[in-house]
């Protein structure tokens, strides 16, 4: 397959799963309530996003980069939230 289409299928990867994550980021913003979300499983995943976004800047992949950089911007937000409003 061609460079370009992997790189292409991954960007739209990228945009995909990172976008999901605003209208959880907005409606925890908007409403404080952290009360359906576990911290356990925002601490983890929130932690693994910033190796993934370590591991896309030490590999030069722009879509592991891009995707996982604006999610842990979202992930924080909402990790934030659950700790300070728990």
């Amino acid at each position: 397959m061609l460079p370009q289409i992997v790189e292409a299928i991954g960007l739209v990867a990228a945009f995909c799963t990172t976008v999901s994550f605003i209208p959880q980021a907005v409606k925890t913003i908007r409403t404080r309530n952290t009360s359906g979300i576990s911290l356990g499983m925002y601490v983890l995943f929130t932690t693994g996003t910033l190796c993934w976004f370590i591991y896309g800047l030490l590999s030069h992949s722009l879509p592991v980069t891009f995707a996982n950089g604006v999610t842990l911007i979202f992930a924080g937000i909402v990790l934030f939230y659950k700790i300070r409003y728990h």
